[in-house]
């Protein structure tokens, strides 16, 4: 869908690689600007995070500090459609190739910069993580047990905004297709997490709940985290009254019907009751249950579980696993595993020769 889109990434770590791996993922000729100790995600995990978000990518290792190769860089910029940067706000004006410098030499380059905080907020300038994102957000105030929050093993705000980027550069090219004129796009990571709060943020404002809506927190039987007998969980969310239904009916409880918004609280006997059922089965029948009868129940994986699962569908591969790497998709595509390349090696493309402004070509083995 983007092929023939050429998309220059300065980007380092995770938001910046994910967003443009999308990009690649869609088509698009990416070419992966390092400096020459390359991406700070090299060497991380034994490279193995650094593989996963740069594959169908090209690396060249430029000093930005250096005359000869910003000329480089601004040879790329005059054919590029997209530029994806992540420094800290004002370091790409300092090195000569901010937007304004970009947009002198292609007026219709689209120029995204990620930022936590965006460029000219009044945390722009502060260093923070994925945890400060989700902290000031409100969301990790939604992830709590006891009333403490919990600490989360997934980067939200890093993944997100990934996809906000993408989404505001993909809207941007389909305005360039209309008007032919390129745009900036300031992206901060916590924006992302913020329009997710909507919901919570109007509800707050309206009726003082702070958790979203309630019937989805937990609150009620339907819709809730069950015990098995060998201590897994099973998730039901059997909100609408026909699949709460099918699961009375599968169980052999048809009085529990009228029970199907009641509290999920050891007030209500109706609660225990259903505890109590999930306890009689191990994890195992309940999925074999989950896949006869239609009741929106579902098990909670383990990471190595989830894996297999989808790996295994072979009606929407999204997980490919081999003896030598486990690759997981952006977006479905039954031709996905066989058209993607691996992450480029630092600075593998580097003997690209430049002819003129309008054409690239790249040596092998640079």
């Amino acid at each position: 869908m983007l092929d023939g889109i050429k998309v220059i990434d300065f980007s380092h770590y995770l938001p910046g690689p994910f967003a443009s791996l999308r990009l690649a993922d869609l088509g698009a000729e990416v070419i992966k600007i390092e400096p020459k100790t390359g991406d700070r995600m090299r060497g991380l995990a034994a490279d193995c995070l650094f593989d996963a978000n740069n594959k169908n990518k090209k690396s060249i290792a430029l000093d930005l500090k250096n005359t000869r190769d910003v000329q480089t860089v601004q040879h790329l910029i005059r054919q590029a459609d997209v530029i994806i940067e992540s420094f800290r706000p004002g370091v790409m004006k300092k090195l000569g190739l901010g937007y304004e410098e970009a947009v002198a030499l292609n007026p219709s380059i689209v120029y995204c910069s990620v930022s936590g905080y965006g460029q000219h907020s009044r945390y722009a300038s502060f260093g923070s993580h994925d945890l400060n994102y989700m902290a000031l957000s409100g969301v990790l105030a939604q992830l709590k047990a006891d009333g403490r929050p919990i600490h989360p093993t997934m980067t939200f705000a890093d993944l997100i905004g990934s996809m906000h980027v993408v989404e505001q550069i993909t809207a941007a090219l389909y305005a360039r297709e209309r008007t032919g004129k390129g745009r900036y796009i300031d992206v901060a990571l916590v924006d992302g997490l913020l329009s997710m709060m909507t919901n919570h943020f109007v509800l707050e404002h309206d009726t003082g709940q702070k958790n979203g809506i309630p019937i989805l927190a937990g609150t009620v039987v339907s819709y809730h985290l069950y015990e098995t007998k060998d201590g897994r969980y099973m998730a039901l969310a059997a909100l609408e009254a026909h699949f709460w239904r099918n699961f009375c009916d599968a169980v052999e409880k048809p009085e529990w019907y009228e029970g199907h918004l009641s509290a999920a609280c050891d007030d209500n006997p109706l609660f225990l009751e259903i505890k109590q059922l999930f306890r009689t089965k191990t994890f195992q029948q309940w999925i074999d249950f989950s896949q006869q009868v239609d009741c929106c129940l579902t098990p909670v994986l383990e990471t190595n579980e989830a894996k297999t699962w989808f790996a295994n569908n072979a009606y929407r591969k999204m997980i490919h696993i081999d003896n030598d790497r486990t690759e997981v998709a952006t977006r479905y595509d039954e031709h996905f595993f066989t058209k993607r390349t691996r992450a480029p090696k630092l600075n593998e493309h580097g003997g690209m020769i430049i002819d003129d402004e309008r054409s690239i070509k790249y040596c092998d083995n640079a």
